[in-house]
């Protein structure tokens, strides 16, 4: 599942996170043993990417805050995602020959 915060909640969630823990920065979380790449977090704290169900409950945790408190929705895990194929060019075949 993903978690969908409303506009600019995510971003203060995270802002929230580092506050609670004491971290320097957003790189500063990886040291509370996150599986999660650096890359990944900024996607996550510039609101690109949804947050993953276990990365958000594994942060709120750590916080020692609960989860139903910020209001936000639970989405599929393939929610967003580009259908491959569906708009690719297609070549047009010549048909006939000699």
């Amino acid at each position: 599942m993903r978690i969908k915060f409303r506009e600019g909640k995510q971003r203060e969630f995270f802002d929230l996170v580092i506050e609670k823990l004491s971290s320097p920065s957003l790189r500063g979380l990886l040291q509370f043993g996150l599986k999660v790449n650096y890359s990944t977090l900024k996607n996550y704290y510039n609101e690109d990417r949804l947050i993953s169900e276990e990365l958000f409950l594994d942060l709120c945790g750590l916080v020692g805050v609960d989860s139903g408190s910020f209001g936000v929705e639970r989405m599929r895990d393939n929610w967003g995602r580009v259908l491959g194929g569906k708009k690719s060019k297609r070549r047009k075949s010549k048909k006939g020959g000699s």
